[in-house]
């Protein structure tokens, strides 16, 4: 006969063969898998999972470390399957392509998706994060994949993080010019985005539903004149009419007709297009 222990006993087996130690699962997740209220209470108790903040819980590491956020993030999306992904600059520095930032603090985390759990803005992670929604592209898969398991995580059954492809991950950070992100930082990386594929920019590009950000790419691609950007004409993307303004005591880019700092605005004889 099945008792009351041995049920309780098989559900915490399942949350710890579920759940890594050092990983984090929510409420729902425990209640979708028959665990209640009181029996979380029961293992925490127990030392089986501690209490990161209301309705969030890490089954406990080895050895007591900060909540690292590559850790949350292969939670959200491995264990409690929301559909979120790391892009923008934290999906180009993961890739390689890391831009300048001051030394002694942790650079921002960007989160993309459509249904961000709430807790995560409540907990204390390594790095500060910055939510995103998916209204940039209208086919909000576009351009996605997952990144190997880094030597710095001993990750668990090859599991690695969705995030942006550099062509979705540029794109994604020109978005948040010039609140959140730096045209000198941006340009650096640029620099370096000499792979890119034409065929997934194309695809992006045309995905893309802002203006301003496909008018910075190409202000970006031809003053880098990467060989990919001869595969791209800025004529068969929509790149709206009239002027945009974006950061003041700019230029306007005279064949994008964007404001950027008046060093991106080439000279006389630079804005032929191909």
């Amino acid at each position: 006969m099945c008792t009351m222990s041995t049920l309780k006993e098989d559900k915490l087996k399942n949350v710890l063969e579920a759940v890594p130690a050092g990983f984090v699962v929510d409420a729902l997740w425990l209640e979708a898998h028959g665990v209640s209220r009181f029996l979380t209470r029961k293992y925490i108790d127990s030392g089986w999972l501690e209490r990161l903040e209301r309705g969030v819980f890490r089954r406990p590491a080895p050895q007591p470390v900060p909540l690292d956020w590559q850790i949350c993030l292969l939670s959200i999306q491995h264990i409690m399957k929301y559909p979120v992904h790391a892009g923008g600059s934290t999906a180009l520095g993961l890739q390689g392509y890391s831009h300048y930032l001051p030394l002694g603090t942790s650079p921002p985390v960007w989160f993309y998706g459509s249904a961000i759990p709430t807790w995560l803005a409540r907990i204390k992670l390594d790095a500060p994060l910055m939510p995103r929604g998916l209204n940039l592209f209208s086919d909000p898969g576009l351009g996605l994949t997952e990144s190997k398991p880094g030597s710095a995580h001993a990750l668990p059954w090859g599991w690695g993080l969705r995030i942006s492809t550099p062509e979705r991950a540029i794109l994604e950070a020109l978005d948040e010019l010039a609140d959140q992100e730096s045209f000198h930082n941006l340009d650096m990386v640029f620099q370096g985005l000499a792979t890119l594929s034409p065929r997934r920019l194309s695809a992006l590009l045309h995905s893309c539903r802002k203006i301003k950000v496909r008018r910075l790419f190409f202000v970006y691609a031809d003053r880098h004149k990467h060989a990919w950007s001869e595969r791209l004409n800025p004529d068969e993307f929509d790149l709206g009419t009239g002027d945009r303004a974006l950061v003041k005591g700019g230029k306007i880019h005279p064949r994008y007709r964007i404001m950027v700092p008046p060093e991106f605005v080439p000279t006389t004889g630079e804005t032929d297009g191909p």
